[in-house]
């Protein structure tokens, strides 16, 4: 008896750590994205240093989203048949060298490399940190993604607040500092290795049985949700990557602002897509996440198509809903995607994040030959019409709907 009630304890305890885990991830999702963010907040110094072009730029991107996306769906594979919680202190480590040499590249095949390198690390944090976040959930989802998905984007939004006021002043190689932040995440996610590994002992090695698919879909069905989800991910993706990587060229180009003043225009609207984020997912555990979806890719359209043909100001001002609604679905969606196919946490996570990634660097490199070929205005003239692809949305099924008839 005492066994038992001893064994019972464990399990408590371990439960009971559940909300520290989710905000540790979420930490660790900011730091990581932190440092991830640096990279095209330094493009702009890195064009001028190098003589790039708008090609190169979104190369470098590219060399970053490819290693970030390519791996994802196989580590989230692996992971869902043999889970590797002390993976996550791993992945940060590959973040730090490329942070180092990022530090130290003072040519363009050099930063591709780095890029690449911080994007592999990326690559194996994602998935996992992901399929950790529902596994100490307690069958709150969507509020837990939305919690792992605030830290990236706040860390996101930190890096061109960093660049601006400490890597633009002090060069290239004050990058070099960052691989301290790394350092900490590794300790941080170390613990939360610890954590599963304690909460699996406390389990007997037994995982949290996989939620039993209720929405009666044909496997035909489930395999159109999914491509449309995805389309619906390469319109949020797509426009997501004009912003971030060339809307400081963008203000600089079109209003003359200094590279620092773009840098903290920039932070609002990656600002933004942090508050969106958070309250995304709760808001699709609240009224379902097919209408989150609805609203926020289709509910940006009138803020991109206004964008191109406004002021400083008002650009600045549209940036901030443009955020707040385009981010918000995307917990949604990844929640959606995993009740399509349950079981399969780690594989949908990384899929997604995977595609999220990819799409983000394909469209660097497009935008920028496009940019070349054009100008930047142009760029986002173009990209303002993404979010029509938003009435796909139409054709998902009503899953919440289903499960609670079933």
């Amino acid at each position: 008896m005492q066994k038992l009630v001893t064994a019972d304890a464990r399990v408590l305890a371990a439960e009971g750590a559940a909300f520290s885990i989710l905000l540790a991830l979420s930490f660790s999702h900011m730091l990581n994205d932190t440092m991830q963010s640096l990279m095209p907040a330094l493009y702009p110094m890195l064009k001028n240093n190098l003589a790039l072009d708008f090609g190169q730029v979104g190369l470098i991107t590219l060399a970053f989203q490819l290693t970030a996306s390519l791996l994802q769906p196989v580590v989230g594979l692996v992971t869902d048949r043999k889970p590797m919680p002390y993976s996550l202190a791993a992945g940060m480590g590959f973040t730090l060298i490329g942070l180092l040499l990022l530090s130290r590249a003072h040519s363009f095949p050099a930063v591709l490399v780095a890029a690449a390198t911080i994007g592999l690390g990326s690559s194996i944090f994602h998935p996992e940190a992901s399929r950790m976040a529902r596994y100490a959930s307690g069958g709150k989802h969507g509020l837990a993604q939305s919690l792992f998905q605030v830290g990236g984007n706040a860390g996101s939004a930190l890096g061109p607040l960093l660049a601006a006021f400490i890597v633009l002043p002090g060069g290239q190689q004050s990058v070099a500092w960052f691989s301290l932040i790394a350092l900490l995440a590794m300790v941080i996610l170390g613990s939360v290795g610890r954590w599963y590994v304690r909460n699996q002992a406390a389990r007997g090695g037994k995982t949290r049985k996989a939620t039993v698919s209720q929405h009666n879909l044909s496997r035909a069905r489930v395999g159109v949700s999914l491509a449309i989800l995805i389309a619906l991910m390469f319109s949020k993706f797509f426009y997501l990557t004009s912003i971030s990587t060339y809307f400081t060229f963008y203000l600089i180009h079109q209003f003359g602002v200094t590279i620092q003043t773009a840098q903290i225009d920039l932070f609002v609207f990656l600002a933004a897509t942090a508050v969106g984020t958070f309250f995304g997912g709760p808001l699709g555990d609240k009224i379902g996440r097919k209408y989150v979806i609805w609203g926020s890719i289709l509910g940006v359209l009138p803020f991109t198509l206004a964008l191109p043909y406004v002021g400083l100001v008002w650009t600045v001002v549209l940036a901030v809903p443009i955020g707040l609604i385009l981010s918000s679905a995307f917990s949604a969606i990844v929640v959606y995607a995993q009740e399509l196919v349950p079981g399969k946490v780690g594989t949908i996570s990384g899929l997604f994040f995977g595609f999220a990634f990819g799409m983000g660097g394909l469209g660097a490199a497009a935008l920028g030959e496009l940019a070349d070929y054009t100008s930047i205005q142009f760029v986002y003239q173009v990209c303002a019409f993404l979010p029509i692809i938003g009435l796909l949305t139409a054709f998902l099924p009503n899953i919440e709907r289903a499960r609670a008839a079933a």
